[in-house]
């Protein structure tokens, strides 16, 4: 049984137990309602809550509807700066999460209606809603288990171990070096200042924080520093910035979300000697994952054991719905496109 319900706040305790349990911090309810804070306006909520047998909520459906021309497009609240999206559930409840949000989709008017699922974990979810398949990406992961950092690196081979310690020590060996992890609320807005500095220096203007995306993160950050779950680090040399990681630590699982790196530091691989800094912490503090999160960039392959996998499907309802649908595949294969394609429909 499923309950609509379009108040964030009625359900936060179930939506904070079931985030909990999922590992995953785009699944926690502050996620959601930064989130709806800076990017809800026009949108009308469409939450469900998911019962069981037991009477319990097993899982919620963080849903959304814009509305507002000739297509009604449905889409998870949390989507562009969230990584991995979905049902609010554990992991073994993902079956009957999937289910549920079928039926929510079944129930849904059959006239000019598109369910834009993005970013999916790979599996039972997306077969149970069916639908088109318009992007698959990479979501790599590395399991800890208990393992020392030592007994990690024994197991991977002899270059990458090499790689590690040496380019650590070559830096340390020639400059003073320092990392830092941001654990002070008057000195966040300065560590984001220098993240994002880092970040465009590396990717551009028109990177991660790039729009709305800034004031978003920096929302969220004071949130998840205040709760304990955030993780920036910056990379001092010669106590000049040259490295900064934004992430987060929630339910056992360290997320490596973005980092920036300054340009003229490249040759002195400080972004890769924070990275591990950041890894070799998450072993020391007996983290249960590391999550390299989105993306298929070749050096998470090197510290990764195991990719579940992301997947954006389009479901459509109803002959008008599938027609545009089937137009918008028609012009591009790629998400962002058709994206934009369906959004600028419902302007």
């Amino acid at each position: 049984m499923t309950e609509p319900f379009s108040d964030l706040e009625s359900r936060r305790a179930d939506w904070s137990r079931l985030a909990e349990r999922s590992g995953n911090i785009f699944a926690t309810w502050e996620w959601a309602a930064t989130w709806w804070r800076h990017y809800g306006t026009g949108a009308t909520p469409a939450f469900r809550a998911c019962r069981g047998r037991d009477g319990e909520v097993f899982a919620i459906l963080p849903l959304y509807v814009a509305a507002r021309g000739r297509l009604r497009l449905l889409r998870f609240v949390g989507h562009g700066p969230g990584d991995v999206l979905g049902p609010i559930c554990a992991p073994e409840d993902e079956p009957a999460a999937g289910a549920a949000l079928a039926r929510t989709l079944a129930e849904r008017p059959r006239d000019r209606h598109v369910f834009l699922a993005e970013r999916l974990p790979s599996g039972l979810i997306g077969e149970a809603i069916g639908g088109v398949v318009i992007q698959r990406e990479a979501n790599p992961y590395l399991d800890i288990g208990g393992a020392t950092w030592e007994e990690f690196l024994a197991a991977r081979s002899r270059n990458l171990r090499q790689q590690v310690r040496r380019r650590a020590r070559k830096l340390e060996q020639s400059h003073a070096v320092s990392f830092r992890l941001c654990d002070d609320p008057a000195r966040l807005d300065e560590d984001l200042d220098t993240l994002i500095r880092l970040h465009a220096a590396r990717w551009g203007d028109a990177g991660a924080f790039a729009g709305a995306n800034g004031p978003f993160h920096r929302d969220f950050a004071r949130g998840a520093l205040s709760a304990g779950w955030l993780r920036l680090w910056t990379l001092a040399v010669d106590d000049r910035p040259v490295a900064a990681w934004y992430g987060f630590r929630f339910a056992g699982v360290e997320s490596f979300f973005q980092s920036g790196r300054d340009p003229d530091w490249e040759e002195h691989n400080v972004g890769f000697v924070l990275l591990t800094h950041t890894i070799r912490s998450a072993f020391e503090d007996g983290m249960a994952r590391y999550a390299f999160l989105r993306g298929d960039e070749p050096y998470k392959d090197r510290f990764a054991s195991g990719d579940r996998g992301l997947e954006t499907r389009a479901v459509a309802r109803g002959p008008v719905a599938g027609a545009l649908l089937r137009a918008g595949v028609g012009v591009t294969n790629r998400v962002p496109a058709l994206r934009r394609r369906l959004v600028r429909m419902v302007k």
